[in-house]
């Protein structure tokens, strides 16, 4: 009996010594990955995830389908980014092209997330858009120093954070009065945010990630080069940690308009293309024309949609005092980051885009637009909403006054800090106005009136809104 135990002791032994010789920890982990792991920071991030993520996936488990599958890849950034912070702490600091390298498993599991809202948008976009702008804020872990281009760790998490509640709004609004279950799953997305990381960052990484001075090298893309005679590797995906997209130069568009004209002008070639008139085809001569207009002429002519002649999409600062945001379709992600409370922002023409404005600035202008989002801190004067058409408008600080004029279809999201606004309407229909309700960040809803009932009393006349009451 002893000889089999003393055997069977000798064997784990050389197991151990043979796992140590190779690199591996008794846990089958690398070497030193054991220490790290019981690092406080990791083992706070790891209660975030239980305080916090757990939640999260509780509700979603209830809901399934695509909300089960965009929280699983929630959760699996989540996880990946504890692994690269285990790296982290014995890794080098690298270079950028490193550290694109290092970052890209994050990188990755964000793509998978914004694919799944591109395509035929379904029943859950807002739960998608919502999650998929979320995990931006983990791109805190890139912040390198103040000269990196990003905002500080802390304030990153909760600027990323905006651009996704614009649409977590929208899922507690859709769903207060159909399904709680949605309702907390967008209170339990937000607070993994605010606060679950935005606290963990500010207790473990308020300057950013600290890289080992001692450690591994991390990997950079660029010193690896393939063998001779291998074809070249293909183009990498869109990024959404470090993507950016460079705007066309001015040359490389074709001239337009009077350019166009004074170009054809000065080649000479003045009479190519042009059609002879022959007598047939004066107007004098025209048997089908008639001093009638007809109906349905006039209707063609009125009913032409206003973005059919629209110009070149604009996202830019004129003279240093303006931003002209104009003609962008589509574009969920616009955002001004760098102004100042002498700017002005003249929202144009855009169609089906969200804008986020960080900062305070002068004046708010949305102008034309349609299926249009904004959302911004603070204003000194006004935001006016003009000839507008299914709009909404978010003010996550204080804004004096906000005017619709003109405008079919508006909501604003007003938080605490801007409940005296003074709200002016003028022409305008379904205007609803949403304010906060409780600590559990529900909205109450208010619908503006647009009918009113105007008597002469007195000498003058009195005017009300019209109030409906039913059973």
């Amino acid at each position: 009996m002893e000889a089999k135990l003393i055997e069977r002791l000798e064997a784990a032994v050389a197991r151990l010594e043979s796992l140590s010789a190779g690199g591996i920890s008794a846990r089958g982990l690398p070497d030193g990955v054991d220490e790290v792991s019981s690092d406080p920071s990791i083992l706070a991030f790891d209660d975030l995830m239980a305080q916090y993520a757990a939640r999260v996936s509780a509700a979603a488990e209830k809901i399934g389908g695509q909300v089960l599958d965009v929280t699983k890849l929630v959760l699996e950034a989540f996880s990946v980014q504890k692994k690269l912070l285990i790296e982290i702490k014995q890794t080098q600091k690298p270079d950028m092209a490193g550290l694109v390298e290092f970052l890209k498993p994050l990188n990755e599991v964000i793509l998978k997330v914004n694919a799944m809202t591109e395509g035929r948008r379904s029943d859950f976009f807002n739960h998608l858009k919502s999650a998929g702008d979320s995990l931006s804020a983990l791109a805190w872990i890139a912040y390198t120093g103040k000269d990196c281009g990003m905002s500080m760790p802390i304030a990153h998490v909760e600027e990323s954070w905006q651009m996704a509640e614009f649409y977590n709004n929208k899922v507690l609004v859709e769903y207060r009065n159909k399904d709680q279950i949605h309702v907390e799953w967008a209170k339990a997305l937000k607070e993994l945010y605010l606060p679950g990381l935005r606290d963990y960052v500010k207790s473990h990484y308020p300057l950013g990630p600290v890289w080992s001075a001692s450690g591994k090298k991390a990997f950079s893309a660029l010193s690896k080069a393939p063998p001779p005679g291998a074809p070249a590797p293909p183009p990498p995906p869109r990024a959404s940690l470090f993507s950016s997209e460079p705007s066309q130069p001015s040359s490389s568009n074709p001239k337009q308009g009077m350019s166009a004209v004074f170009q054809e002008i000065s080649s000479g070639n003045v009479s190519v293309g042009l059609k002879k008139v022959t007598a047939d085809m004066k107007t004098k001569n025209r048997t089908d024309r008639t001093g009638v207009v007809s109906a349905s002429g006039k209707e063609t002519h009125s009913s032409s949609p206003s973005f059919s002649k629209a110009g070149p999409p604009k996202l830019e600062l004129q003279m240093g005092r303006k931003w002209a945001v104009e003609n962008q379709i589509g574009r969920k992600n616009l955002v001004i980051d760098d102004c100042d409370a002498k700017q002005s922002v003249y929202i144009y023409g855009c169609k089906d885009s969200v804008l986020q404005i960080q900062g305070k600035v002068n004046n708010i202008t949305i102008d034309k637009c349609t299926k249009m989002g904004v959302v911004f801190k603070d204003v000194v004067a006004a935001c006016e909403v003009v000839n507008c058409n299914g709009v909404e408008v978010q003010c996550q600080g204080s804004a004096p006054t906000i005017s619709v004029d003109n405008t079919s279809g508006c909501q604003l999201y007003l938080r605490k800090d801007s409940l005296g606004t003074s709200i002016t309407t003028a022409k305008s229909s379904e205007i609803n106005v949403l304010v906060p309700t409780g600590p559990d960040g529900d909205w109450g809803e208010h619908s503006l009136p647009q009918q009113y009932i105007h008597v002469f009393k007195d000498g003058q006349f009195e005017t009300t809104p019209v109030s409906h009451s039913g059973a």
